[in-house]
């Protein structure tokens, strides 16, 4: 079937134009942000030498569940974009270790305890001052990231080919981060903002993305 070359290009401006207003709300809703610190968070902090990074919790969800959407899978698929986001935090903490005034217990080290002391999977369950006490560190970061896959990823990639990127959004996610304090499991800082995720994004990206976001707040950074 032919299609005029001049209507062709009025329906890609038609286009572009949708992407950029879906893409600039995405970003408005990108910047809603909520932190809160702990009257005695200064004081406290200032002690702290070594601060461990859990395992992130992540949970996926989807606005219009696939077709062949399998229960086992999904619960399969957090749990490795749980530990790809662990990881992923300690390098990007590694990496800057010179803007911070704590080290960053290895997480390969940090799971090998949890995992010995048999609550690697019940950390819902246990305190954080207890959870401090099995790895020996004087903090620990919880942090939680749950998103709604909002669009096929397929379909986004065709849309990153089209228009370069613009409206690629595939998920809409919340992060939430705590520090909480080894000694009594006191909450020191909370820090929360809503994330989108894009049909190319991997872990990598993603933590590179948040802790940028994060590093102005971060209560470890000098």
């Amino acid at each position: 079937m032919f299609v005029a070359q001049p209507i062709l290009k009025d329906m890609k401006k038609v286009f572009l134009l949708i992407s950029l207003f879906a893409a600039l709300q995405g970003f408005a809703q990108e910047t809603a942000k909520q932190v809160y610190e702990s009257p005695k968070m200064k004081e406290t902090i200032a002690r702290h030498k070594v601060v461990a990074i859990l395992p992130f919790v992540a949970n996926i969800t989807y606005k219009r569940p696939p077709k062949n959407f399998d229960e086992s899978a999904n619960k399969a698929e957090e749990a490795s974009l749980g530990s790809s986001l662990q990881n992923e935090m300690y390098t990007y903490l590694l990496r800057k270790r010179s803007n911070y005034s704590v080290d960053f217990q290895d997480v390969d080290k940090t799971n090998a305890l949890l995992k010995k002391a048999g609550i690697f999977d019940k950390l819902d369950e246990v305190t954080a001052d207890s959870v401090a006490k099995v790895l020996g560190v004087d903090a620990v970061i919880k942090c939680n990231y749950s998103y709604q896959k909002t669009s096929s990823e397929g379909a986004a990639i065709a849309k990153t080919i089209l228009f370069g990127g613009i409206g690629s959004k595939t998920a809409s996610g919340l992060l939430v981060m705590q520090v909480k304090n080894g000694k009594d499991g006191e909450l020191l800082w909370r820090f929360s903002k809503t994330m989108d995720e894009t049909a190319f994004s991997s872990a990598s990206q993603l933590m590179e993305r948040m802790m940028r976001k994060i590093s102005r707040n971060f209560p470890y950074e000098k």
